[in-house]
């Protein structure tokens, strides 16, 4: 029987409470969350906003999820402990928002390097690293740079004449693979273009200088015949002029120079040590789950949105406040492989997490049924899956995004998985942040995730943009509710975030679509936003027969 995605409706007066399993199979009831609120008309301060996703739109004016009310209906109740597994690209583990609340796989040996728990990763004490590498984890290239070279020897400089009837429809996806890849790449391979134009005017600055450390005053000293360098000269006072420094642009030269995404040679797979294609081939990787500070700052922004420490006093509060840390390394500098997502899910899933949120994303799938396969797991297991929608501006009902709970985008093949999108703190038509995915179909609900203040590598806090962080507001609602409400499956909990959600009425501004509105109940399944007081309230009712 296919599964369509909907919302599961039942009159209150219908419920009936027997058993704890009876509760587990039965329908979540819908709930009257209508508000009458107007836009904030006076700026929010700087400490505020930093927390504004903790708002309540009746009191505060702003579209947050109500977590301070939330807290207070549950105040003096009774909460068990949740593990979050993070499928992210490394987080900073030692962090001071962070290194309390960390899951701890007790039945592993710190640093004996002796698989004890015999489940085939050695020394998994905080999670596990399915990037490879000693230490930093290898970087990627983007799936279609993948797909495009795995056809490229075969087909490159053929036409459909030239191939052989039975290799024709590989060939049909050569070419659609090389369209994609030439105009996904043609902005990079331009900006690098660009850049070495630069880095050449620099090299030939400095070489007349004898240092690479000057000033602007130093530029326009310089006193030459040479037209050439004059010109060049004249370049880099233009630069500096405009506030950049040679420290800033090679720092940024460099970081484009070994972005892999586009490079069709590279192998990352040498580095991790295993074959992707073979998702049997599961012994890979290594414990070390923190990473750099470049790759760890996503993850950790990420975990602290779920979990930061609620009663150190420092920093900030995350959304849960009994849950732990289980951090799983799977997302590159590069697009993301179904193999280690797959097995990054099923090894939260055997460790005990009971939430997993996946902020991450890519357009192209050469093995979705893997991920499927992980998440029918996921969903034997009791679950919830948290997706981040994407950050492309695009109806996702219409265009792929992988990985997805419906192949063919109406037909949902678990009832454990949630998608999310991002929403800003504007209570009017600006509500939906500009680079947000949509999908009436496949967009469950919006969450905050515009100027997201959370933790990031080395102690520090900071404000990012995107669906990665309304993902983790939803994960930690949904952690919030599996803690004081531990009777409730992971669709129950699921549907309870969507059914509670704050209905937004107005028009607003789509995503991507120059000035073009429509209602939000045309961009998500519900056409609501996350109340996490709503979500408490409803988990109440269902479990406590109200």
């Amino acid at each position: 029987m296919k599964i369509i995605k909907s919302i599961s409706v039942v009159a209150l007066s219908a419920m009936a409470l027997t058993s704890c399993s009876s509760l587990k199979n039965m329908a979540v009831p819908t709930m009257d969350t209508s508000v009458n609120a107007t836009a904030k008309q006076t700026p929010i301060d700087e400490v505020a906003f930093n927390h504004w996703a903790h708002a309540d739109l009746v009191t505060d004016s702003i579209p947050g999820m109500s977590l301070d009310k939330a807290y207070k209906f549950v105040e003096g109740k009774p909460s068990t402990t949740v593990i979050v597994g993070v499928v992210d690209s490394g987080i900073d583990i030692e962090h001071e928002d962070l290194k309390d609340v960390l899951w701890v796989n007790t039945k592993e040996i710190p640093g004996n390097n002796i698989d004890d728990d015999k489940n085939g990763y050695v020394d998994d004490i905080y999670g596990w690293n399915f990037l490879g590498g000693e230490g930093i984890a290898a970087p990627e290239q983007l799936e279609i740079t993948r797909l495009y070279a795995k056809y490229k020897a075969k087909f490159e400089g053929k036409t459909i004449e030239d191939v052989p009837a039975d290799q024709k429809a590989e060939f049909e996806k050569y070419q659609t693979y090389s369209d994609a890849y030439k105009a996904s790449s043609g902005k990079y391979f331009q900006t690098m273009e660009r850049l070495t134009e630069i880095a050449t005017v620099f090299d030939d600055v400095i070489k007349h200088l004898g240092t690479d450390k000057f000033t602007l005053e130093d530029l326009q000293a310089i006193e030459t015949t040479d037209v050439k360098l004059q010109e060049e000269v004249k370049a880099v006072v233009g630069l500096y002029g405009r506030g950049a420094t040679y420290e800033e642009f090679k720092k940024y030269y460099d970081s484009q120079a070994k972005n892999k995404n586009y490079d069709l040679d590279f192998n990352s797979r040498l580095i991790v040590g295993d074959n992707p294609e073979d998702i049997k081939d599961v012994v890979y990787g290594n414990a070390f789950v923190i990473g750099s500070v470049e790759e760890e700052s996503h993850g950790t922004h990420v975990a602290g949105i779920i979990l930061a420490n609620r009663t150190n006093n420092i920093g900030m509060k995350g959304v849960a406040n009994n849950a732990k840390l289980m951090s799983v390394r799977a997302v590159p500098d590069g697009d993301e492989r179904d193999k280690d997502v797959a097995l990054a899910i099923r090894y939260a899933v055997d460790n005990g997490a009971k939430v997993i949120n996946m902020s991450f994303g890519k357009s192209w799938s050469p093995n979705p049924e893997w991920v499927f396969e992980a998440f029918k797991y996921a969903e034997k297991n009791d679950v919830l899956l948290v997706h981040a929608a994407g950050n492309d501006a695009k109806d996702i009902d219409v265009k792929d995004n992988w990985p997805n709970d419906a192949a063919d985008k109406i037909n949902e093949m678990v009832d454990n998985v949630i998608t999310v999108g991002a929403m800003s703190s504007n209570y009017d038509e600006n509500l939906p942040a500009t680079f947000s995915n949509y999908g009436q179909k496949n967009v469950d609900i919006f969450a905050p995730g515009v100027q997201i203040y959370s933790t990031i590598p080395n102690n520090e806090y900071a404000r990012y943009n995107g669906t990665s962080m309304a993902s983790p507001e939803v994960a930690g609602v949904a952690t919030l509710i599996r803690s004081y409400y531990p009777q409730l499956s992971a669709s129950q909990v699921k549907h309870i975030i969507m059914n509670s959600g704050t209905p937004i009425e107005m028009d607003v501004l789509i995503p991507g679509k120059d000035g073009e509105k429509a209602k939000l109940s045309t961009l998500s399944v519900t056409g609501k936003v996350l109340n996490a007081y709503n979500a408490l309230v409803l988990a109440d009712k269902m479990v406590n027969k109200k």
